[in-house]
């Protein structure tokens, strides 16, 4: 479970989070949506210890952050644009971010198999095409089996097999109980994969339930729509 308890952030005169109070929990998958700007980027950051909130809580687990970095080892972070070393192979950005590693840790490198890379691992990054080094983040997202997973925009630049693979992937960890936060601006993927939705705009939570309670308020037949009725409520408002 992943708890975030009356958290704020401003840059400047911009209030980016505002008063967050949020669940996301374990064994379940849970979307954050809004549009650009909302502040879903600023609250992840939160979460992964890269911004640190003016006030407010996080607990992952059963620990509160307070600018420690060991609870890291427990996420495994699969961010929308991955950002690698060029100049080297795969082989050896995968040895060197286990070298990195301090044991014990349990191995989880069944995507490699289900993604079919091996005939890529002796290749430089900078050669490899978008949707094989979107494989290669997912890759090391699952790697160390973390308990939290959070993934921006996951499916983004993978081939239907692909995308597919990762999205089973998510039930099969999702079934053992582990806590996942995903994004994505593809309503229908979301629909697909999450139970739960959260909807931030200007840095408020203007929803948190499932997404039938969501179409049940928005008085829509599908989530594309009830976010966008929510979306304009919101600047209604």
């Amino acid at each position: 479970m992943i708890k975030i308890h009356n958290l704020m952030k401003s840059f400047g005169k911009l209030q980016v989070l505002d008063h967050i109070n949020i669940v996301f929990e374990a064994g379940k998958i849970t979307a954050l949506v809004g549009p650009n700007g909302a502040g879903k980027t600023t609250l992840i950051k939160s979460i992964l210890g890269l911004i640190t909130p003016d006030s407010g809580e996080i607990f992952i687990g059963d620990q509160k952050l307070g600018g420690e970095w060991e609870y890291r080892r427990k996420i495994g972070y699969m961010p929308q644009i991955a950002h690698f070393p060029e100049n080297l192979r795969v082989e050896e950005l995968l040895f060197m971010i286990k070298d990195l590693r301090t044991p014990p840790y349990e191995l989880d490198e069944a995507l490699l198999e289900e993604f079919a890379v091996e005939a890529e691992l002796g290749k430089p990054l900078r050669t490899l095409s978008g949707g094989t080094r979107q494989k290669i983040n997912a890759i090391i997202a699952f790697l160390f089996n973390p308990e939290f997973l959070v993934l921006d925009e996951p499916t983004a630049g993978l081939d239907p097999i692909s995308s597919s693979k990762l999205k089973d992937k998510l039930f099969t960890e999702r079934e053992k109980g582990k806590t996942i936060l995903l994004t994505s601006h593809i309503m229908s993927e979301i629909e697909e994969l999450a139970e739960h939705i959260i909807f931030l705009l200007e840095g408020k939570v203007y929803f948190d339930g499932s997404i039938y309670e969501l179409k049940e308020n928005a008085g829509e037949f599908n989530l594309e729509r009830s976010i966008a009725r929510l979306m304009t409520r919101g600047v209604a408002a």
